[in-house]
This record gives C-alpha cells, sequence and structure tokens, in this order.
C-alpha cells in the first residue's frame, strides 16, 4: 500500500477524530462552567476511577468490531470472573491461584464465543447475546447471593488510590499501556492491517491467504483474557464481588467504540478513535453528574451517543442512495409525463 492510498484510507477516521478532539474541548469548558469541581484533582481521579474497566474492555471490542463482527458479552465475561474470583477467595484458595483460575475462565469464555462464531458459522450477534445471558447465570450459581468483601487490603488499595500523586487510577494507566499496545498491533503489523481486510471484503481476505476464522477466534479469546482483568479490577475497585457486578455495562462499551469512530459494518476504526472516545464518554458524563442531571437517566445520553454514532458516519451514505432513489423515481414519471 503506497503512501496515498493509506492517506486515502485514514482521512475519514482522522477527521472523525478531529471532531472527538473539539467535542472534549468543549466538554470540558462546559463542565467547568457548570461546576468549579470539574477540573479539581479529586473529581479527575473519581472521573478516572468510574471509567477504567469500561476503556479496557473497548481495546478488544475495538478489533472485533474492526473485523464485522461484535461481542455482547464482554461484561457478562467481567462479571462471571468476578464472581468466580469471588468465589475462590470465599473457599479459602489463595489470590495467586485464584487469578490463574479466573483469567483461564475468561479465556475459555472468549473460546466458547469464537467457536461458535467461527468454527459453527453462527453470527456473533445471535452467539453473544445468548452468552450475555449465560454467563450472567453461571455468575448467579457460582456465588449464589453470596456478597465477598474479604480481599487483601493490598489489592483493593489498586481500585481506589491514584498513581503516585497524580490524578490517574491504575485502571486507566492499565487502559493507557494496553491501548498503546493495541495500537501499535493494529496500525503497524500486518496482524493489525489483515483485520481492516478481513471488516472490508471477507472473501477477499480469504484470497490473500489471511486465515480469517483463526483471526477471529483469536480475537474473541483476547477478549475474554482482557474481560477477566477488567472483572478483577473491577472487584478490587468496589471491593466486594457479588453476582451482578458489572451488569449493563455492554452497550456503554458498544457505544464508546463506536463513539470512536468504527465503524459497525467492519474495515474501518482506530484505536486512538477510540481512547478520544472514551475521554468525551467520561468528561460528559462526570460533568453531567455534577449537575442536577439524574445519574438513571444516562442510559438516553449512551442511547443518543449510540445513534449518533452509527447515523453521522453513515450520513453520505444515506444521502447517496436517497438521490439515488430520486433520480430511479423522476426516471420513471418522465416518460409518462412526455406521452400526455
Amino acid at each position: 500500500m503506497n503512501r496515498r492510498e493509506l492517506h486515502e484510507r485514514l482521512r475519514p477516521t482522522l477527521r472523525w477524530e478531529a471532531g472527538l478532539v473539539v467535542a472534549l474541548v468543549a466538554i470540558v469548558l462546559l463542565g467547568s462552567l457548570a461546576s468549579d469541581k470539574f477540573l479539581t484533582k479529586g473529581n479527575l481521579f473519581y472521573l478516572c476511577l468510574s471509567i477504567g474497566e469500561l476503556a479496557i474492555m473497548t481495546l478488544p471490542l475495538t478489533l472485533i468490531i474492526i473485523t464485522g463482527e461484535i461481542d455482547l458479552s464482554v461484561a457478562s465475561i467481567l462479571g462471571l470472573c468476578s464472581a468466580m474470583l469471588g468465589y475462590l477467595v470465599l473457599h479459602g484458595w489463595s489470590l495467586g491461584w485464584a487469578f490463574l483460575v479466573v483469567m483461564a475462565l475468561g479465556v475459555a469464555a472468549g473460546l466458547f464465543n469464537g467457536v461458535l462464531v467461527t468454527r459453527l458459522g453462527l453470527p456473533s450477534l445471535a452467539v453473544t447475546i445468548g452468552t450475555l445471558t449465560l454467563y450472567r447465570g453461571l455468575a448467579v450459581v457460582i456465588l449464589g447471593p453470596n456478597i465477598v468483601s474479604t480481599f487483601p487490603q493490598r489489592y483493593t488499595n489498586i481500585g481506589v488510590n491514584p498513581v503516585g500523586n497524580s490524578f490517574l487510577s491504575w485502571s486507566v494507566v492499565f487502559f493507557l499501556v494496553l491501548a498503546v499496545i493495541f495500537g501499535v498491533v493494529l496500525q503497524l503489523t500486518p496482524f493489525g492491517r489483515s483485520l481492516f481486510v478481513i471488516g472490508q471484503n471477507k472473501d477477499a481476505a480469504l484470497y490473500a491467504g489471511i486465515r480469517v476464522k483463526r483471526v477471529k477466534l483469536l480475537l474473541f479469546v483476547v477478549s475474554g483474557f482482557i474481560c477477566a482483568f477488567a472483572g478483577i479490577l473491577y472487584t478490587f475497585r468496589l471491593s466486594t464481588a457479588v453476582q451482578d457486578n458489572g451488569l449493563g455495562l455492554e452497550l456503554n462499551v458498544v457505544a464508546i467504540v463506536l463513539l470512536g469512530g468504527v465503524s459497525i459494518f467492519g474495515g474501518k476504526g482506530s484505536i486512538l478513535g477510540v481512547v478520544l472516545a472514551v475521554a468525551v464518554y467520561a468528561a460528559l458524563q462526570n460533568a453531567l453528574f455534577l449537575t442536577s442531571f439524574p445519574q438513571r437517566a444516562f442510559g438516553i445520553v449512551t442511547g443518543c451517543l449510540l445513534l449518533v454514532s452509527v447515523l453521522v458516519p453513515n450520513a453520505g451514505s444515506f444521502v447517496r442512495r436517497a438521490r439515488a432513489a430520486w433520480r430511479r423515481r423522476e426516471a420513471r414519471n418522465t416518460p409518462a409525463v412526455e406521452a400526455n
């Protein structure tokens, strides 16, 4: 791929990312005007604390959506792994072994999704809606009504203490490190470029020698692994493992990824856009919560962001289709007018 082709491919993405920067600046300005607490160190730390695990889960989902698939079970894997961690600690396991079991469980959950999608040829939307419910049910079976909060303080401090004297939470630092790794893999490696090819044209990817099924299976496994890690961080932040940890977070994760400019149809997106989308989402949520906006109504904002993220990037396509339909209609009506 020459420089001109690369520029043409990246231009829409860069334009979207520039828009996210403008949106972020506007939200920061409005937030600081709405409340003098918005830009304080304590509030910025709370902002980072509330978005960390959510942000981590966006990274593997970004790669999955770029290939034209989706994983709606990410938050359920987080909840399942959190429940398993609580169960093991409740039954006297050391945290070292518990971590290994939890991470293996996440990998198994992702592998199960991937096998159903790639080996059985089932649509990922239907599969992950099913496993979303399945993994939630397993969390209920594993932990039941128990509430586990007997984790060592040196671990729970990771969830509630900032990194050094900064306002960054540990979960956000982990997210930023992983974002760099995912970004390098996506943009600078043959494997990352193959994901775009798969998302744009799966048949062309097969003809090019890309092992599409193997690549997608690997992505689902990575998603399970990362979500298990997020589940551990989530448990330590709350200092509690319950059966419904992370309930309902999947739509927030999808909203952030699509807001980052990742096309729901596959073949387009960047990690930088998703990082900016995380910042926009967190800043908007925090700014609204500092006002009288009800927290329970934030789902309205999430829904609007989802619609905007799908409609705006495809607005040009909608306009072209409308024009083509109008021209066809005019062409059908013209002979009848002339005959009269």
